[in-house]
């Protein structure tokens, strides 16, 4: 590829099914932007608590050629994803609405060895392997995934936590019944 070519930009169709096909094999940059609701999305609506108006994700993606020393310029992909998903509150068990956010930055690779091959201390930019058939809806699905907090709750003070018998008020009920001591049962049955 020579260095100074321009290379074509194409834009990205919003279609969810267009996005399971990408050619990052192409020299050609992408870029894109659309919605997509959590039907769409099976990994993320397995999750999901309830459906609500307006849940889902907005995305958008860029790519750009980077030069990289000693070798052929690499393919950059950058993909943002903002949108909103009902979860269980894992304090009060309710649902509870959760507004998130993730921003990435990958660098596509030719084939699985390279990306073994990247080094680990690059936190700025994970590898992928580039293919004629990629699919960035999978990809956009696994960011929004990585974006669920570990413990889905509302925020402090928002929900009242919810009384089981592990908790608190288990402690307090288990404290008024006293379970009858075994001793006291045979002591009565030598008496008879």
């Amino acid at each position: 590829m020579n260095r100074n070519q321009v290379l074509p930009q194409v834009e990205l169709s919003t279609d969810p099914s267009a996005l399971r096909r990408i050619d990052f094999c192409a020299p050609q940059s992408y870029q894109g932007a659309g919605f997509l609701e959590i039907s769409a999305l099976p990994r993320v609506a397995e999750e999901a608590s309830s459906l609500e108006p307006g849940d889902g994700f907005h995305w958008q993606v860029s790519t750009h050629f980077a030069d990289s020393p000693g070798s052929e310029p690499r393919q950059i992909l950058e993909l943002g994803v903002k949108g909103r998903i009902h979860l269980v509150c894992q304090s009060c068990l309710q649902d509870c609405g959760l507004d998130l956010a993730q921003e990435s930055r990958f660098i596509m690779v030719a084939t699985e060895a390279e990306a073994d091959a990247f080094p680990i201390e690059d936190d700025q930019q994970e590898p992928l392997v580039a293919s004629q058939h990629f699919d960035l809806l999978g990809l956009i699905e696994d960011e929004i995934l990585l974006s669920f907090p570990l413990i889905p709750k509302h925020p402090e003070g928002a929900c009242q936590p919810h009384a089981s018998s592990f908790g608190e008020g288990g402690e307090m009920a288990e404290a008024s019944e006293k379970p009858q001591n075994p001793f006291n049962i045979l002591k009565n049955m030598k008496k008879n």
